[in-house]
């Protein structure tokens, strides 16, 4: 007995927990900075953490009551029906229900590189085929309507990501209704706005009013500090939100992650006081890091260090774990997590340590 052929399938390396690489290198956990996952700085928000204290005596039932009331909230706040609010296991789980969707074997899907490699993971889970669009270092990684279109061949689903991971480069609305409006009828353009809460422009919401091949990806791992529980949704176009019923895994989120996400949409504080603290951190890295860096619109920064390997693990074994950016395709660039004040301090002091070293 043999799974089917996955030779083509890649393998999603998450960043590794400061537990495991304490462990590994001998280190107390809590002298050290783990800057790598683009997680929240500030952890979740205190209402959520009440809130899943609340809700463990009633594990015992499924999630129907916290699934809807989570789907109303977000129905109201992006001013769509709860039809269009389609709840996952974290945004892979809504990349995953959006194939699932649109996808028949064999057809073509076309992801940003560098990019976010579940893209083209969840395309290939469903029998997809994948093709890529080019971001150029040359061109600071601009995301253009051009640049998506010069690369486009009739492919099912177009994936954006914006801000994008890991550059912090942004497509304007303009930019993609462009490509929605230059790309087939049948193409589905999905824009991943995981990191929307830390930019500064508008979220591409609009365009669900009049178009029917739009949708946008959202998360509550970022600004509202719930990596941990997995939760994300999609926000679709009236028009094919039916499918989701037909599609959807029973349950795909849990009542501990309905009810602190409940919590979370309450808590404006603690996403502005994360989505403060990103910003001072992102112009503080910028000026202070002894290397190049692009401008970011996300919760971490780009950064061009030579040997990304080496600086990486330098900077690991002083306890400062940063994000290497090779399985991106970019193995002389580093991504850091904006974190706290203090951390982020401490990350650039390290860094600059270890890149002078390294180039020495």
């Amino acid at each position: 007995m043999e799974p089917r052929d996955l030779s083509a399938h890649t393998v999603y390396r998450a960043g590794r927990g400061i537990e495991e690489v304490a462990r590994e290198l001998g280190l107390d956990p809590d002298d050290m900075v783990k800057l790598a996952s683009n997680e929240n700085m500030f952890g979740p928000s205190p209402d959520a953490v009440e809130a899943i204290r609340g809700s463990a005596e009633r594990m015992h039932s499924y999630p129907k009551a916290s699934h809807a009331d989570l789907v109303d909230e977000l129905a109201a706040m992006w001013d769509v029906t709860p039809e269009q609010v389609w709840l996952s296991n974290g945004g892979d789980g809504a990349l995953d229900c959006l194939a699932r969707a649109m996808l028949d074997p064999g057809q073509d899907v076309l992801v940003p590189s560098p990019g976010f490699a579940y893209y083209a993971m969840s395309a290939r889970y469903h029998h997809g085929e994948v093709n890529e669009y080019t971001l150029s270092k040359a061109d600071d990684f601009a995301q253009t309507a051009d640049t998506v279109l010069k690369d486009y061949d009739g492919e099912r689903i177009v994936y954006l990501t914006s801000p994008h991971n890991p550059t912090g480069a942004e497509f304007s609305t303009d930019a993609v209704r462009t490509i929605a409006e230059e790309t087939d009828e049948q193409t589905l353009v999905v824009v991943d706005e995981a990191y929307g809460e830390f930019s500064d422009r508008p979220s591409k919401r609009p365009l669900l009013d009049d178009r029917d091949d739009v949708a946008l990806l959202r998360t509550f791992s970022k600004a509202y500090g719930l990596a941990g529980v997995r939760l994300g949704y999609a926000v679709v176009p009236e028009e094919w939100a039916d499918a989701y019923a037909r599609i959807n895994t029973p349950f795909s989120a849990s009542e501990l992650a309905c009810r602190a996400g409940l919590a979370a949409l309450d808590d404006d504080d603690h996403v502005e006081r994360s989505v403060d603290t990103a910003a001072w951190a992102r112009e503080y890295l910028s000026e202070e890091l002894d290397s190049p860096t692009w401008d970011s619109a996300g919760n971490f920064i780009l950064a061009e260090v030579g040997d990304a390997s080496a600086v990486a693990d330098a900077a690991q074994e002083r306890g400062v774990i940063i994000r290497d950016c090779s399985s991106f395709g970019l193995p002389e660039c580093i991504r850091i997590t904006c974190g706290t004040r203090e951390d982020t301090e401490r990350a650039v002091s390290v860094l600059n340590e270890v890149i002078e070293v390294v180039e020495a």
